[in-house]
């Protein structure tokens, strides 16, 4: 069994870091919202020319001073949680490297910066610190639902795949160069677009044939859409909505324990 950290600096620094319901780590979760969303919004106005041209130092000061502080933040966590390899290969603990990770990449790749709007994804806590409950378990049971369907939507698409390949090659033989179908990937594309029902008009068949053929392929469309629909409204139907708050195990960091709770749900780690 892991150890909680015994030292008193790091227990005062996981309550405040990951925990939100102390005043110290409610004010800690804001402002780190507010700084991602500043950082979101500097690297949004640096992508327009105009204003790139006029204000580049202004940006790179800012994106600089965001990362090093989303750095230290990152440290920091590693630092205070008892099981510092949870966390980092956690989804947390992915997207929080990879929103520090693009202003080191454009040290050596230029452009690679504009990649740190990923720190949105880290706005998923907002639900944590406004204790948005409702919306975290709703997640958990959607996630659940979705996880449930796998099998049943890989076997789905499979069918699907099987259908594009054999429609495409028709539409090749049939339409052939001279109305766009240069090559069998090509048809195998227009197959993918006319079935998902884009309909981008790139390439249309002008055989009688052809015609008829997309036509059954763009009714088949419809009932494509709302065959995966089917299968994850059938298991969100089935799934539990037990949890009620955003109580977090410090061991393996997974939120929505009930607050009389005392061992994790997820590894059974005492809380």
């Amino acid at each position: 069994m892991t150890q909680q950290p015994k030292s008193t600096l790091r227990k005062k620094l996981y309550t405040i870091i990951f925990e939100a319901e102390t005043t110290g780590g409610k004010a800690f979760d804001v402002v780190l919202l507010l700084l991602i969303l500043l950082s979101v919004l500097v690297v949004s106005l640096e992508s327009i020319e105009e204003i790139n041209d006029k204000y580049l130092p202004l940006f790179r000061f800012l994106e600089w001073t965001f990362t090093i502080l989303f750095t230290i933040e990152y440290a920091l966590r590693i630092y205070s949680t008892p099981r510092p390899f949870k966390y980092i290969f956690s989804f947390f603990g992915i997207v929080d490297l990879l929103s520090i990770l693009p202003s080191y990449l454009s040290l050596l790749i230029f452009g690679s910066q504009y990649l740190s709007v990923v720190r949105v994804l880290r706005l998923i806590r907002i639900a944590r610190i406004f204790k948005l409950t409702r919306f975290i378990n709703e997640g958990q049971v959607l996630s659940k639902a979705l996880r449930a369907s796998m099998n049943k939507i890989l076997v789905f698409l499979g069918v699907v795949l099987l259908v594009v390949v054999i429609v495409g090659s028709l539409m090749y033989l049939i339409e052939g160069e001279a109305s766009g179908f240069t090559s069998i990937p090509k048809s195998i594309y227009w197959t993918i677009v006319t079935l998902t029902t884009v309909g981008y008009g790139d390439i249309a068949p002008v055989t009688t044939l052809g015609q008829m053929l997309a036509s059954c392929i763009m009714i088949m469309g419809y009932g494509i859409i709302a065959v995966p629909t089917g299968i994850v409204s059938v298991e969100l139907a089935k799934s539990d909505r037990g949890t009620d708050t955003t109580r977090v195990c410090p061991n393996c960091h997974v939120e929505g324990h009930p607050a009389d709770a005392n061992y994790c749900f997820n590894c059974g780690y005492k809380l």
